[in-house]
């Protein structure tokens, strides 16, 4: 009968997840003769070929390893967290993750307030987006993770995680400071119909969806430009080149030269929550920095 020694799947998964048995050797802290031993030692256990070796990539056999581990990897971080929450009430350290925007206003906010009240707590952050902080908690690299996903563009969780909301986040439009609509309490789409646009990480090249929802047979969204990152987009609305959607978020500290105006259809809503494993226990600490997040992002969303 075929036993599989988990650290054997930890290793397969490094190798795949990295590309080469070197990378895995230096990520894991073995030696490269050693992570090698240790995939001939999983595939005479299993008795087939787990991996293809030039290039690296999984056989079906691999990738049926690979999934156990997945499960394997996910079950122990639950443990984990279980543990943990019976030990509540010591100063300990939170691994969290946020996308960029979340992590540039709501979550310092949030991480004064934890310090308030539990001084002894360490909090580790890195930023990623939705699906990476996903993969993270299933991992067990992150207790916590801030998410999010548009009204339109739905991304449900993951089977294993738990999500709690944390507030909406309507888009508006960002308009030049000297645009003739910039002083505009709200603006609607057909008032845009001869703007240039520019294409940004929440609508990408969909802004077919704004015509759609504008409902109006006049307006027809021209793309100028497609920024990746919010920043750039700000910087060529700032400089009058064109007309963008964004969070409201992404514009809390937004330049002067850039003015956020409400659309008066709100076509698009980004919806943020906080994700943890879906146990019957956790640390306290985790649920207090979570709190944290909610009353930060509450104050955020009313400026």
């Amino acid at each position: 009968m075929f036993v599989i020694d988990p650290r054997l799947l930890v290793t397969l998964e490094a190798v795949v997840r990295l590309g080469s048995f070197a990378a895995a050797a230096a990520e894991l802290g073995y030696t490269q003769s050693a992570v090698s031993q240790q995939i001939a030692d999983l595939e005479r256990r299993a008795g087939l070929r787990v991996l293809d070796r030039r290039p690296v990539r999984p056989t079906a056999a691999g990738m049926v390893l690979l999934r156990v581990a997945g499960e394997v990897r996910a079950a122990m971080s639950r443990a984990t967290t279980e543990l943990t929450a019976l030990d509540a009430g010591r100063a300990g350290e939170v691994r969290l993750s946020a996308f960029v925007s979340a992590a540039n206003t709501i979550v310092p906010a949030a991480l004064a307030k934890l310090r308030e009240t539990h001084p002894g707590v360490v909090v580790s952050l890195t930023q990623l987006e939705t699906t990476d902080s996903y993969d993270a908690l299933l991992r067990g690299d992150v207790d916590l993770a801030v998410t999010f996903d548009y009204d339109r563009f739905p991304q449900p969780e993951p089977s294993g995680v738990r999500r709690t909301p944390l507030g909406r986040d309507p888009v508006v439009v960002a308009l030049p400071a000297t645009h003739p609509l910039a002083d505009r309490e709200s603006v609607s789409l057909a008032d845009l119909a001869d703007e240039s646009w520019i294409g940004t990480p929440v609508t990408g090249t969909h802004l077919d969806l704004l015509a759609e929802l504008a409902r109006s047979p006049g307006f027809k969204p021209r793309l100028a430009f497609d920024g990746d990152d919010f920043r750039t987009v700000l910087g060529l609305v700032a400089h009058g080149l064109g007309i963008a959607p964004l969070p409201t978020l992404a514009l809390a500290d937004t330049v002067s030269r850039v003015v956020a105006v409400p659309i008066t259809e709100e076509p698009l809503v980004r919806f943020l929550y906080t994700c943890r494993l879906d146990t019957t226990r956790t640390p306290g600490i985790v649920t207090c920095l979570g709190e944290c997040l909610a009353a930060a992002t509450k104050d955020a969303m009313a400026y």
